[in-house]
């Protein structure tokens, strides 16, 4: 593969231009060569770091967990204990969030369940945003879900 500019990379790597120099800026990867002009360059190398950390991001992991991976990824004598316990932390904070969201889901349906839908102005969803009352699931729903 040639050496490609920012734009060249992005289209390769899935990450856009934006995202490509963000990541640089915050040491997530390292500065791209640059020509004469100040343009940068990549190359496969640097594209196939930019898919790496596009992979990691599209399961979640943070910029710090990516920035972890992305060192563990390039020392090779690296254990891979520790490249599994961090993606098993990274299960049980997907687990915690997706609890809090079943939450958040059977909270707002409790209240378009009390929200007739019609003409009238009453609205109960809007009252408890309003009250801050129902902004959780009611406990029994909870705990109804963890079971």
């Amino acid at each position: 593969m040639d050496i490609m500019n920012i734009g060249q990379a992005a289209k390769a790597s899935g990450v856009s231009a934006k995202t490509i120099r963000h990541y640089e800026e915050v040491g997530l990867i390292p500065a791209a060569a640059r020509t004469n002009a100040g343009y940068r360059q990549y190359g496969e190398r640097e594209v196939h770091t930019l898919r790496f950390v596009r992979h990691a991001r599209d399961l979640g992991f943070s910029l710090a967990e990516i920035a972890e991976l992305v060192g563990l990824w390039n020392d090779r004598k690296r254990p891979s204990r520790h490249v599994k316990a961090l993606a098993q932390a990274h299960i049980q904070d997907l687990e915690q969030k997706a609890q809090e969201l079943l939450a958040m889901k059977a909270a707002l349906e409790h209240l378009v369940s009390c929200c007739h839908g019609d003409d009238r102005p009453e609205c109960p969803i809007l009252d408890s945003l309003a009250n801050n009352t129902g902004a959780a699931a009611p406990a029994s729903v909870v705990r109804k879900q963890a079971t």
